[in-house]
């Protein structure tokens, strides 16, 4: 369950200069945000931030954003960021329906999506990230070969996500139902704290690639 109620979050996350408190500001020129102008990629719903933290220390030649939408959640990242700076790493304290609001057309070249919620209850399967409505959304802020990467244990969200792309009028580049057992995809995979947790547990991660 995620933590949402730490006295201390909000204004930890307002001071932070680890922190973008208006991402609006940037849109069009979120260039400026770091000390390189480089390829820009954003994880929605980054968590306690371990698997963005890892790629953007493996991976310099790129900018990082990880939008949180829980300040709680949003501080244990900011208090490894103290411990571990990076200055390709950014982090944001926002919902994902503001996506368009934030970034401008072709501003991002990738998009994370790790074990995000399930929003089990099918009145609300337009709040799920992976739904064709948030992919209209991603449509409006990557790049024209950018591409969006899904991971989850939730087998049921993981198919329903699968039929969705077609819909959304992107298409499939890679697909898996047991990522720790599939050589190619599995190359390179950086695990966040879910995964590890879930897959300790025998159970098989998903993940697909999709671009437009």
């Amino acid at each position: 369950m995620r933590l949402r109620n730490i006295p201390i979050a909000k204004e930890t996350v307002m001071t932070s200069p680890y922190c973008i408190n208006d991402p609006n500001a940037y849109k069009g020129r979120w260039q400026e945000a770091f000390p390189l102008a480089l390829p820009l990629s954003v994880e929605i719903g980054m968590g306690k931030g371990r698997f963005l933290m890892e790629l953007a220390a493996l991976h310099p030649e790129n900018n990082y954003l990880g939008i949180e939408r829980y300040s709680s959640v949003l501080l244990r990242a900011l208090q490894k960021m103290e411990e571990f700076p990076l200055s390709n790493l950014k982090f944001i304290c926002m919902d994902a329906s503001d996506l368009t609001e934030v970034f401008d057309k072709n501003e991002v070249s990738r998009i994370y999506l790790n074990f995000s919620d399930p929003w089990p209850k099918e009145r609300h399967a337009k709040r799920r990230l992976t739904s064709h409505q948030f992919f209209e959304r991603y449509d409006r802020v990557l790049k024209e070969d950018g591409q969006v990467e899904f991971k989850t244990d939730n087998r049921d969200l993981f198919l329903f996500s699968a039929k969705e792309i077609p819909v959304a009028g992107w298409r499939l580049d890679a697909i898996t139902y047991d990522l720790h057992h599939d050589e190619k995809m599995n190359e390179g995979n950086i695990m966040t704290e879910y995964e590890e947790k879930f897959s300790s547990k025998g159970n098989p991660i998903y993940k697909l690639v999709a671009s437009r």
